[in-house]
């Protein structure tokens, strides 16, 4: 297949604003043509990609016409909101993974597994479908995915006497490394996101993957209650204050790393893209380090894609073109041209892939295969307060202010809180 070269792939609110004045739900046009509006909120080389995609699909489905629109970051809920009130909602919508469960509460989603063929919905690495079943629907798949993993500066652990092409692969390791550099080079070993800020999210998801490697949940299966006060997620919080007690990781100091001034951090997959072309300093990635009696795991990130019931016709024209999206040829070539990771597992493990990131990003490789290992964070519109409502408990411990036994009765809590009031 055609290949292209490896692009930027960020994730954040685009600049400006587009009029959405003409963004409705279309029907059937004068020429028999079928449009079916897109809301996304990527930017530069992602919505140049997506662009020239929905062309590429129009070209060869004349009845069709996909057209796009970018929404900010910061705006799409709202406007969503906004426009189902109007009844101007798009037929599809492109948003955050977390997103979907409040999505699906402001327009009626069509079951995609009634329109898209049922070998691709099983090709989708299952973390990624299973978060999208909602009410035994399946409401959304995934059109991008990221992770996070373990990324470290070559330069400094040179300097601390560590090898430079062997980062650690247990919190035994890492904590080893980070103590070596903050030794050696007077850097901290290890970022941490130790603050809950205005959302909370970082410091979330971020706590989550250790959570998980040391055998413990967030949430119950069902997202009913917490599930993390548990032996696991004491282990897991003891890492951090460990970490943090010994110097390796300052409380607070959450960005050393990407200025070059820190020996290594968890940081997601876009990273890599973001650094490809002009890296400011010599790094490597490694995968996730996990407890030695542990498991490995990394917490999902990405974009999926919900289509609006708005019409039997755009409906089905919309999963048809999503049908189309994740098939092979289109899921590698939109991997490669963004950086993003391969959201089937068939792409994920072709030889085609795995050559084109060995031969033009190897570093991409270790989050292509920790895909395997990667867990969705819940199924729940509640997400957002559960995360701000935990991160502010867990910060206690993490600034010395209470025990870790204390931060989590207290995150538990606070978290059974915010379900019960729904």
């Amino acid at each position: 297949m055609h290949r292209r070269t490896l692009m930027i792939a960020a994730i954040g609110a685009t600049a400006g604003l587009l009029a959405l004045s003409g963004c409705t739900s279309a029907a059937d046009d004068a020429d028999g043509v079928t449009e079916v509006t897109v809301w996304h909120y990527w930017d530069g080389t992602n919505a140049d990609a997506f662009d020239a995609m929905a062309d590429e699909y129009n070209a060869a489905h004349p009845e069709v016409k996909i057209s796009t629109s970018n929404v900010p970051n910061a705006d799409f809920l709202t406007k969503l909101r906004a426009s189902a009130t109007s009844k101007t909602l798009p037929d599809i919508a492109i948003g955050d993974l977390v997103w979907v469960p409040q999505i699906e509460q402001i327009g009626s989603l069509a079951d995609l597994s009634g329109f898209l063929p049922e070998e691709t919905i099983a090709d989708i690495n299952p973390a990624l479908t299973s978060f999208g079943t909602i009410g035994g629907k399946q409401v959304s798949v995934p059109v991008s995915a990221n992770n996070l993993a373990f990324m470290y500066n070559k330069t400094l652990f040179e300097e601390a006497g560590l090898d430079p092409d062997q980062p650690p692969t247990t919190w035994e390791e890492l904590m080893s490394a980070g103590k070596a550099v903050l030794d050696k080079t007077g850097k901290p070993g290890y970022d941490l996101f130790t603050q809950a800020g205005d959302n909370g999210e970082g410091l979330t998801w971020n706590f989550q993957v250790n959570l998980w490697q040391a055998g413990g949940e967030f949430l119950t299966d069902d997202n009913s209650a917490a599930a993390f006060n548990t032996p696991e997620g004491r282990k897991a919080l003891q890492f951090w204050v460990d970490l943090i007690e010994s110097g390796v990781s300052p409380y607070a100091r959450w960005g050393e790393f990407e200025k070059g001034q820190g020996g290594s951090a968890q940081e997601g997959s876009w990273m890599v893209g973001i650094w490809a072309s002009d890296p400011p300093f010599d790094f490597g990635v490694g995968k996730a380090p996990y407890p030695s009696d542990g498991v490995p795991a990394t917490n999902l990130g990405g974009e999926q894609a919900m289509v609006f019931d708005n019409s039997d016709e755009t409906t089905k024209a919309a999963a048809d073109f999503l049908a189309w999206f994740l098939e092979p040829d289109q899921v590698e070539s939109w991997s490669e041209t963004t950086g993003m990771l391969p959201v089937t597992n068939s792409v994920a493990t072709s030889s085609d892939y795995l050559d084109w990131v060995n031969s033009t990003e190897p570093r991409l490789l270790p989050y292509v295969e920790q895909m395997a290992d990667a867990h969705a964070r819940p199924n729940t519109p509640l997400y957002p307060k559960i995360s701000l409502a935990f991160a502010q408990k867990i910060e206690t411990a993490l600034s010395g202010q209470a025990s870790v036994e204390d931060a989590l009765e207290s995150a538990e809590t606070a978290v059974n809180a915010v379900i019960a009031e729904g």
